[in-house]
């Protein structure tokens, strides 16, 4: 009976120590695969959804690096390929996530101002899922911040009604129920002109540009956006959503005024899509150098990414930012506070382009409209003052 056991234990743990290989080794896979299939050219979904986790990649080639190490590393030629490959992997995805932890420098500044100040502007961005009826969560935060700008996406009637009690501390509103998950309201307790919905690649998907006066007379250019993401059940590739995000910050890098742009990209903030905004646009990320700030998934601990985001001119500094609690919704809200301070513009330097930026910039917007064109999308600006 001992002789039995002691031959069934050494059994069982080398089936357990197997199995515990065999993982290792695909969580490897999975690690290695995923940071080099993003680095293609290729715009099609399953491409582009690796440039997603860059997180939870890091920490799979981390976990999978040191497991391997410590448990299966041998002096062989193959063992040392893959230990270099899950060492790369981590040393990449580190300098990708790196600008958003504490330890990098901040992109935008923080203001030396008071809270009453009145060139302060608040504002609310939240992606509330047309089908979430938890109406009453996103009133009862708007309550709370009392943001003077509040951003809705994927809001259709439905939602527009339900959001009538906090309608009248916003008089000033742009509203666009719509009922394909791209409806989108804008609602200010400042002054709004030149009310714009523009339809910039598809007649099914809106963004928003006007014009916002804040407490100190000043005009603010306001830009809200919601491209289609590049899944299967909406967009096969990226090249529409790429083609949007880029043709909005050529048009604000031209703009006279300070400005904000604000909305779900659907696309992460270390893309190379996103990184070529920044230089072509001139905006800045506050993000950058104090935290990740995952909007998405909300129900999904460990399958979160940012991809709600705010960007502005560098004639902004942060008063505040913070991602707010759920609200029923697989987004959750983020409410930033900026603060207007032009004179000290020169403190803050945004993302350089470099000799290739307008190239990719003009190769990437070509391609969205002939997307677009294979698509049967006309580009449509509808310009109304009276919404």
């Amino acid at each position: 009976m001992p002789q039995t056991t002691s031959t069934s234990q050494p059994t069982l743990r080398n089936r357990l120590l197997n199995i515990l290989a065999i993982l290792t080794r695909a969580l490897a896979v999975i690690a290695i695969a995923g940071t080099v299939v993003p680095l293609l050219s290729a715009e099609e979904w399953y491409v582009r959804m690796f440039d997603f986790p860059r997180l939870q990649l890091f920490f799979l080639a981390l976990g999978s690096l040191v497991l391997y190490l410590a448990l299966y590393y041998q002096h062989s030629k193959r063992g040392k390929f893959l230990l270099f490959l899950l060492a790369a992997v981590v040393v990449y995805q580190s300098i990708n996530i790196y600008p958003y932890t504490a330890l990098a420098p901040v992109q935008t500044e923080h203001t030396e101002r008071g809270p009453a100040d009145t060139t302060q502007l608040s504002i609310l961005v939240s992606n509330v899922l047309m089908y979430n009826t938890s109406y009453g969560k996103l009133v009862e935060q708007v309550e709370e911040y009392a943001p003077d700008i509040l951003l809705t996406l994927e809001s259709d009637s439905v939602w527009q009604e339900a959001l009538t009690e906090i309608a009248a501390q916003y008089p000033y509103r742009i509203e666009i129920p719509l009922h394909n998950t791209y409806g989108m309201h804008l609602y200010s307790r400042l002054p709004l002109r030149q009310k714009r919905v523009n339809y910039l690649l598809s007649e099914e998907i809106p963004s928003i540009k006007t014009y916002v006066q804040l407490r100190s007379g000043d005009w603010v250019e306001f830009r809200g956006v919601h491209p289609k993401p590049p899944v299967p059940t909406e967009d096969g590739n990226s090249r529409k959503r790429d083609a949007e995000i880029i043709l909005v910050g050529e048009e604000v890098a031209a703009s006279e005024y300070p400005v904000i742009v604000a909305g779900d990209f659907n696309d992460v903030a270390w893309s190379a899509t996103t990184k070529l905004f920044q230089k072509v646009s001139h905006l800045l990320d506050p993000r950058i150098g104090r935290g990740f700030y995952s909007t998405f998934n909300a129900n999904y601990p460990l399958l979160r990414w940012p991809l709600d985001h705010v960007f502005h001119s560098s004639h902004f500094k942060l008063v505040e930012m913070d991602r707010l609690p759920y609200i029923g919704s697989d987004h959750f809200p983020i409410y930033i506070k900026l603060s207007y301070e032009p004179e000290e513009k020169y403190e803050q330097t945004p993302p350089a382009p470099d000799e290739d930026t307008d190239e990719k910039a003009a190769e990437t917007v070509l391609e969205g409209i002939e997307e677009a064109r294979e698509d049967g999308d006309s580009a449509a600006v509808v310009e109304n003052d009276s919404l």
